[in-house]
């Protein structure tokens, strides 16, 4: 009996909590049903900042890739090889794969638009035949050509190609770990996966419509994806707790085509203009595969198609001035820059455009520094300034047209201590040595204490002025067993010795008082301010560089006296 009026003591509670729950549910239900009627004016000042959230945090960048830079160093050698104006259109690159949403054509676009900045290369013709992608400026056009307003340009190239495939995950590694006990959970979980994607693009002939053979390009890019978690798990009596934290990265397939377009159409102009594009790639050029192409394109060249970047090379070097580039083959100031510029590069000096030549010439179009980037797009010779066009400090330095400074360096070979360079003593040889920056005809005349010159260069041993660049000259040669004269150190007083290098032969054009012979005293002549006043008077400013050096001569010192003399005294 206690027992039944136990059960039915406990079924009485449990209708009490029932009722009591129905109440809560109603009174939740009638509060909701009041807020669906309240006042948005209420929330004024909190949809206020909606229009400020709105606003992105981080500023825009500029769309980039690995090949930005080599765009530009491709513009200007497009520039130095006169290539003229060429109409250029492309076809849409389909992606059968339907996993690479992205605007392929027109990445070409502005890969082609990049490529043009200052050689004018290309100009898309921008008109689409397909009805489904036609908007308002091609419904336009098709308006006006229909009624002879308007008239369209052939293009004379056209690019096509398509995304060719993509493997994804071709490589996926996987770990997870975890631990249980009564009252904690742990897990541990990572994984890593590759894909791969390629495309494929060609340049044809828009007037036959038939693709260009060699002007192919096939480029593979990984995509790559990674993962990491960590799960926390833990209970306190009947309550529990989960903590989990993972980071993620993805590497975006935007980018990744936009690399890939970019080296497409750095590889297609290239081989279509015939440049060493791969400069601009920063690959070698002795590659024996660049090398090949390189002949080939020698090969099939026209003699102007070679000149024209031959003669841009010689013009940013320094070896032909500026305006020179309408000189033509069988110019003798080509022809004289040519002999100069194979003598400076240890070659056959012929004056013309030989393989071996045309390789040299369009060498070292760019530099690079220590960690492989660009630091110089254009031809130069050694110790060239530049002056750098530029969006940032890491930029490379941009310019054609800044030759190689025109120089002579003039050194005491001397053996010295180290600081300032003592006097040297009467009687004492002395030695130099003289480079010229660029071939060039080089006179070398002394000055004594006195202002007395003469000629020590060329002579009767040295007949020849014309030397090669960054070459040394001995000053006596000291290392032939005939060195033809001997420099000592003369009066007391202030000597020195002027080279002047000039870009031609100076000797009959020079005044009749420094025709004298070799290491014969000049008469009117007085100093080395004489020799420039002439040379500047037969040359002109511009047809000549000189460089001076001079040094004290002490007396003698006195010979002691011998011991025997001594006890004589």
């Amino acid at each position: 009996m206690n027992h039944a009026k136990k059960l039915n003591g406990i079924s009485a509670t449990g209708s009490f909590s029932r009722t009591r729950a129905w109440s809560l549910a109603a009174l939740t239900l009638a509060s909701l049903a009041g807020c669906g009627s309240f006042d948005p004016r209420r929330d004024v000042e909190y949809h206020a900042e909606a229009a400020v959230a709105d606003r992105p945090v981080v500023r825009p960048v500029r769309s980039i890739s690995n090949f930005s830079e080599s765009l530009t160093c491709m513009d200007h050698m497009l520039r130095a090889a006169e290539i003229p104006t060429t109409l250029i259109t492309s076809k849409q690159f389909p992606d059968f794969s339907g996993r690479v949403p992205v605007a392929t054509k027109e990445m070409v676009v502005t890969a082609l638009s990049q490529m043009s900045h200052v050689s004018n290369a290309f100009r898309f013709v921008d008109f689409e035949v397909d009805i489904a992608r036609q908007d308002t400026v091609q419904n336009l056009t098709t308006i006006l050509l229909n009624n002879n307003q308007m008239q369209l340009q052939r293009p004379a190239l056209y690019v096509s190609g398509a995304i060719a495939f993509v493997d994804q995950n071709v490589l996926t590694d996987r770990l997870s770990a975890g631990t249980s006990a009564s009252r904690l959970d742990t897990g541990y979980s990572r994984s890593k996966s590759a894909t791969v994607v390629a495309l494929e693009a060609h340049m044809g002939d828009f007037r036959t419509r038939t693709i260009i053979p060699g002007l192919d390009s096939a480029n593979e890019v990984v995509i790559g994806g990674a993962g990491e978690g960590l799960d926390l798990a833990g209970r306190i009596g009947s309550y529990g707790v989960r903590f989990n934290v993972g980071r993620d990265y993805a590497a975006g397939t935007g980018g990744a085509l936009r690399t890939l377009v970019d080296l497409a159409m750095i590889e297609l102009v290239g081989k279509w203009a015939r440049v060493p594009y791969w400069q601009c790639l920063m690959l070698e050029q002795t590659n024996p595969n660049f090398q090949r192409q390189m002949h080939d394109w020698f090969n099939a060249s026209e003699p102007g198609g070679r000149l024209q970047l031959v003669r841009s090379s010689l013009i940013a070097r320094g070896y032909l001035p500026a305006g020179s580039d309408k000189l033509m083959l069988d110019s003798p100031a080509l022809r004289g820059a040519l002999s100069r510029f194979q003598a400076d590069r240890n070659l056959v000096v012929s004056g013309e455009i030989d393989f071996a030549t045309y390789d040299a010439a369009l060498r070292n179009f760019v530099a690079l520094n220590a960690d492989g980037n660009l630091t110089r797009i254009g031809w130069t010779g050694s110790g060239v300034q530049h002056v750098a066009v530029s969006d940032g400090p890491s930029a490379p330095v941009i310019g054609l047209t800044s030759p190689a400074p025109w120089m002579v360096d003039l050194q005491i070979e001397n053996p010295q201590p180290v600081g300032e360079r003592p006097a040297f003593t009467e009687g004492e040889q002395i030695f130099l040595s003289a480079r010229v920056s660029r071939a060039s005809h080089l006179y070398c005349y002394f000055s004594d204490a006195t202002g007395s010159v003469m000629r020590l260069l060329p002579n009767a041993l040295q007949p020849s002025s014309l030397v090669s660049a960054d070459q040394a000259i001995r000053i006596p040669d000291w290392m032939a067993p005939n060195p033809g004269f001997i420099l000592d150190a003369g009066k007391p007083g202030t000597e020195s010795v002027i080279c002047v290098a000039t870009t031609e032969d100076a000797s009959p054009r020079l005044q009749e008082e420094t025709q004298a012979p070799a290491l014969t005293a000049l008469k009117g002549v007085r100093g080395v301010q004489g020799i420039q006043e002439r040379f500047a008077a037969a040359l002109g400013a511009d047809g000549q560089v000189s460089r001076t050096i001079q040094w004290s001569v002490q007396p003698r010192r006195p010979q002691p006296a011998a011991n025997g003399a001594a006890d004589k005294k």
